[in-house]
């Protein structure tokens, strides 16, 4: 995200950054996915790759406000 983007609480200025997931190897990058979760055996859900977004997320320098957004380019868009 490369807009400059405005605190909707308080109007300060926006940086960008995102919140990371500690999985089994490490810390990966949050991603939001589409639909309703459905269970899998062998891999803890099942998600077909175009339905994952990465998501980024604004904080406030400010006030702390988090924003998140999930980019419109999904993963295997990347």
């Amino acid at each position: 995200m490369s807009k400059t983007v405005e605190c909707i609480r308080c109007h300060a200025q926006m940086e960008a950054g995102f919140v990371a997931d500690l999985g089994e190897h490490g810390f990966t990058d949050q991603k939001w996915c589409r639909g309703e979760p459905n269970k899998s055996f062998w891999t803890g859900l099942k998600i077909k790759k175009e339905d994952v977004f990465p998501v980024r997320t604004m904080r406030c320098s400010k006030c702390g406000y988090l924003e998140s957004y999930a980019l419109a380019t999904g993963v295997s868009g990347q």
